[in-house]
């Protein structure tokens, strides 16, 4: 087995006392215990290929049969009068938010290479359990990796914040990372907030097979029939990674697991009442519970679910801004809400009027689960690797750093070198002698279909038929 993040990153780890604000929304800035750790530069903005208001593209036919994208609604209370536009086939960037802790930082680096493509933006936080140096580390691989340097579109949130698991503070770190990636990139359409321990099931964009197949038409002598076939069976595909199907999609869809029945969550989530000692404190401790219980909420309805999410920005910006102030009052209930990162979304979502009509009722992750569900899932392993496949989901989770399961996935699903970023339709060069194919880059705009596409596209029409989209919403 390939122990490849130990190449990335050899890292001693120790716990830190360094003062830095819990969680805000403030400027990300260099932590007083180095000179020369900056922030990674923010992203230039993309070639203009963003879509213009009022303007949908019709002529351009989606390439992915999503049978059921007629039913989905605009944003409102009430389903449109009129048929909502077509969406976008501009492909979307998303903005991942990817957290570790002390001694995470190598399988960060991994999830993130295993995740990247250069019109998406990333932003990585380790809490402040982790050490300056580890931090240090981090930063330096990502300012000396040749990719990532040179499309600038990684960013390490170096104001650490002091995340406490099952936390108020988990909620505000998530709000933190999105309020600098709304204040920072005004070009994206998703958050995603993925932990170290997830990796993803298939590419954000790319057919591995058809970039070696066009590599060789530049290193091969092949006659002129036989490159066109393999040009037009290339883009005559209509199956499409986690880029391609997100551009069929209309934006304000939010993909969040929720329900109100809560269950056994009544007791042991809503009633009690702990204190999360991140809030004002510098070294992490584990929350703590006060004698007093409480009864449920009046005000607004209370719903569950994952903690692992893609949101729309305009939700996002919703909840930043808060303009009808539920997002605000919801986030000082959840203040002393266990494990409130399994609530507060799902509730501030399903009491919107504005936003309740934008769920699809999923996480789109494999978790392996007891049931009834304990705290933690179960790690997955090679066991589960049909498992995770047959899910047809674009994540999973949880993984121990460095287990076979990833190398396998790496080598089965993502076709991903170790220490390489995942290859993608923007990678032209050569894999020849176990070179790495994105170091010659091309058009970053094309995207190309990878091997879990149809496994993709099963589950978004799932997800959008009339069994499961609308029955499915904030009940």
């Amino acid at each position: 087995m390939a122990k490849e993040t130990k190449t990335l990153l050899h890292i001693r780890t120790t716990t830190t006392a360094t003062a830095a604000a819990a969680a805000t929304t403030s400027e990300v800035h260099v932590p007083p215990d180095s000179d020369s750790l900056n922030p990674v530069p923010p992203v230039p903005p993309p070639p203009p290929l963003r879509r213009h208001a009022n303007h949908h593209h019709h002529h351009h036919l989606p390439l992915l049969p999503l049978r059921h994208l007629s039913a989905v609604p605009l944003r409102g209370v009430e389903a449109p009068a009129t048929p909502p536009p077509s969406p976008s086939p501009i492909p979307p960037v998303l903005a991942y938010l990817i957290s570790g802790s002390k001694g995470h930082a190598a399988a960060l680096l991994r999830t993130l290479s295993a995740l990247y493509h250069p019109r998406n933006r990333y932003l990585l936080h380790l809490d402040r359990e982790s050490s300056p140096a580890e931090r240090r580390l981090l930063h330096r691989h990502l300012t000396r990796h040749p990719t990532f340097r040179k499309f600038r579109n990684v960013r390490l949130i170096t104001k650490a914040n002091l995340v406490t698991y099952r936390g108020p503070t988990m909620v505000a770190n998530t709000l933190h990372a999105a309020a600098i990636a709304l204040t920072r990139h005004d070009d994206w359409d998703w958050f995603i907030n993925l932990s170290a321990s997830d990796y993803p099931l298939l590419t954000q964009d790319g057919n591995p097979f058809f970039t070696r197949s066009l590599t060789h038409l530049h290193t091969h002598t092949f006659s002129f029939l036989t490159q066109l076939s393999m040009l037009s069976l290339s883009l005559s595909l209509s199956i499409l990674d986690l880029l391609h199907a997100f551009s069929h999609l209309p934006r304000h869809l939010n993909f969040i697991d929720h329900t109100s029945d809560i269950g056994w969550k009544d007791q042991q989530r809503a009633r009690p009442i702990i204190i999360d000692p991140g809030l004002y404190m510098t070294n992490k401790q584990d929350v703590f519970w006060i004698t007093q219980r409480r009864s449920r909420p009046t005000a607004f309805k209370l719903f569950t679910g994952s903690a692992w999410m893609v949101l729309s920005r305009s939700f996002i910006d919703y909840c930043i801004w808060g303009w009808d102030n539920l997002p605000r009052t919801a986030l000082m209930y959840y203040t002393n809400f266990i494990s409130s990162p399994e609530g507060y979304f799902h509730t501030v979502i399903c009491n919107a009027q504005e936003f309740k009509n934008t769920t699809v009722n999923s996480d789109l992750h494999f978790i392996s689960w007891d049931n009834p569900p304990k705290q933690h899932p179960h790690y997955l392993s090679l066991e589960d690797m049909k498992r995770m496949v047959d899910s047809n989901a674009p994540f999973a989770r949880k993984f121990h750093e460095d287990d076979p399961v990833l190398d396998k996935i790496d080598a089965e699903l993502l076709s991903r070198g170790p220490g390489m970023v995942v290859p993608g339709g923007w990678c032209i060069g050569s894999r020849e002698n176990g070179s790495d194919p994105c170091s010659v880059v091309g058009n970053t705009t094309v995207l190309r279909p990878g091997p879990g596409s149809k496994r993709l596209e099963t589950l978004i029409n799932s997800l959008l038929s009339d069994e499961n989209y609308r029955p499915k919403q904030c009940v």
